[in-house]
């Protein structure tokens, strides 16, 4: 049997005050395993970025637990939880989130320079996870000279190049 990789156990999120309140997640429970691939499925507005920012630690939930190899990253400290996130989770985010006045391969990079690789080191790794993705030859231009499916595999590339074990 597969190793756990993340639990997540009656995870309820509130957004909003008074009349304004609206449950985003509702004792939302699920098991993924080291290995496999999991899709989150549903109509805009059905809480799947929430989800998903609940079980990386980006966002609290209300109630409920998520461990992630078997450690309940929300009993971590605000210091802990950031170790967690630049150590074991690669992030591609919906928008992207590259900075606009950094080269394609700096921003590939920053999880590495986070990380206390050196700079020179990082910005050569950098440039071959671009071209793993397929972006060789595009490492010194800005994120704006790209299109919006290039910007999509330098995210990608950021995401995978510190060689997180959960990718979301």
């Amino acid at each position: 049997m597969a190793e756990t990789a993340i639990r997540v156990s009656d995870v309820v999120k509130w957004f909003g005050e008074g009349e304004a309140r609206t449950q985003a997640l509702r004792d939302v429970s699920l098991d993924a395993y080291f290995g496999e691939m999991l899709y989150i499925v549903g109509p805009s507005g059905s809480g799947k970025t929430t989800l998903l920012s609940v079980l990386s630690g980006i966002l609290r939930p209300d109630s409920g637990s998520v461990s992630v190899e078997g450690a309940d990253i929300w009993n971590l400290g605000s210091d802990k939880l950031a170790d967690f996130r630049l150590h074991k989770i690669g992030f591609v985010f919906q928008d992207y989130h590259l900075f606009p006045r950094l080269t394609t391969a700096e921003n590939v990079a920053v999880p590495l320079i986070l990380k206390r690789k050196d700079w020179s080191e990082a910005i050569i790794e950098a440039k071959k996870y671009l071209e793993i993705v397929g972006l060789k030859g595009r490492a010194d231009l800005p994120p704006v000279k790209l299109s919006g499916g290039e910007q999509q595999r330098v995210a990608i590339a950021r995401a995978i190049v510190g060689q997180p074990d959960i990718l979301i």
